[in-house]
């Protein structure tokens, strides 16, 4: 009796310990962890002289973490300037000056360790100067402000990407309208569209000097995606353990065939998702059925594009799907006046109808687009004006 006691002693104490660890691996696994997120914050461009630009951003440091302060122990920025012309000497130079609103900022602009209280924000502020012949030629600034979080989460590090248009077109030039069979459509040139944007102020920017009463406003998916901010860099991406296995059964051309783009949709959707929609869709296709994984992974299965998916600086980066878009399209209407659509459309003469606003047709949209006249290349003309060309067409009454 005395064996079988401290037996079942044995038993139980392992028991207790197999659940108290379990309950420890399920707290860690609710912990937030280093949730220190830096804003891509506000941005001007204070001195824009010939041979000399100074751009400023005043960004800031949140802490979201409920209960845990964060510690922001290193940061320091890189540039990356984007031209239509040669660099040769152009050169620039990077300040970060902290701006704690408890702590006086040191000559040297050095980065003391910074405690991020809980519920608390901090501030930063970036100044770029850059110098040299031909700065007209420069389109865009690539900021990467690189930052350390430290914390309960350990050391992690952290990197806020930002693109800062230099370069903007002037609205009201000369456009040429192209035909179709029901409308005549005006691709519009934009400067670099970045997350600093937004889609109505664009709309009214570069839209309204050509728009009439009756136009229509037809934005690509991915830019309203960048404004939206919903870029990810790769190295920001920690594919586990079904990215890396899934994405060899996928085309070499899709986006979901890297281990990093799979994983952006796992991170969306789900692993169970992903994978039972594989699973399902892979019993499909060998039925003859095509298309069903992307119809059971959801709509930002389609939508994702990975590195190289679009033009420069964003061929860096996997580019998701648009939120919301039928809220945008709503916002453009009522702000603007015009009808709108968000489509996704490439050179195959594909056209997908994301959003549109009450009452236009798909079937005009898809005709009026369907040579895809914004282009798939580095054309920057992100938005299609399009002016019916017969009563009522663009509300459905389209002749066969």
């Amino acid at each position: 009796m005395v064996v079988g006691t401290v037996g079942i002693g044995v038993g139980a104490a392992a028991l207790l310990l197999g659940l108290a660890g379990l309950g420890l691996e399920l707290q860690y696994r609710r912990r937030p962890g280093n949730r220190l997120e830096l804003t891509s914050g506000d941005w001007q461009l204070e001195v824009f002289e010939p041979q000399r630009y100074l751009l400023v951003g005043d960004m800031q440091f949140r802490n979201q973490t409920q209960k845990l302060e964060i510690m922001v122990t290193e940061v320091r920025a890189e540039l990356t300037l984007l031209s239509k012309g040669s660099l040769e000497g152009v050169t620039h130079t990077i300040r970060m000056i902290p701006q704690h609103a408890d702590e006086a900022a040191r000559p040297d602009d050095y980065w003391f360790g910074y405690i991020v209280k809980v519920g608390k924000t901090t501030r930063l502020q970036v100044r770029i100067e850059i110098q040299g012949p031909q700065l007209e030629n420069l389109q865009a600034a690539w900021v990467r402000v690189h930052y350390v979080a430290y914390g309960p989460g350990g050391r992690t590090p952290k990197t806020r990407h930002v693109i800062v248009p230099l370069q903007f077109p002037l609205p009201g030039g000369v456009q040429r309208w192209r035909p179709t069979t029901q409308a005549d459509v005006l691709p519009i040139r934009t400067h670099l569209l970045t997350q600093l944007d937004n889609p109505v102020e664009i709309v009214q920017r570069y839209v309204l000097p050509y728009a009439q009463k009756g136009d229509v406003v037809a934005i690509g998916e991915t830019p309203i995606a960048i404004m939206q901010g919903r870029f990810i860099h790769p190295s920001e991406v920690k594919p586990g353990w079904l990215a890396r296995r899934l994405c060899y059964y996928f085309l070499p051309t899709s986006s979901l065939a890297t281990a990093c783009g799979l994983q952006a949709l796992v991170d969306i959707v789900g692993p169970t998702r992903v994978f039972l929609a594989f699973i399902l869709g892979s019993i499909a296709r060998i039925l003859g059925w095509r298309g069903v994984f992307y119809q059971l992974a959801g709509e930002q299965a389609r939508l994702i594009d990975d590195v190289t998916g679009t033009l420069p600086p964003y061929d860096q980066f996997i580019v998701l799907g648009p939120d919301h878009p039928q809220q945008v399209v709503n916002r453009i209407q009522k702000e603007t006046g015009l009808s709108a659509a968000i489509v996704d459309v490439n050179d195959l003469k594909a056209v997908k109808i994301l959003a549109a606003t009450s009452g236009l047709s798909d079937r005009f949209l898809k005709q009026a687009l369907i040579s895809n006249p914004a282009g798939n290349a580095n054309e920057q003309t992100p938005i299609v004006l399009i002016r019916p060309t017969e009563p009522g067409v663009s509300q459905g009454n389209l002749r066969s």
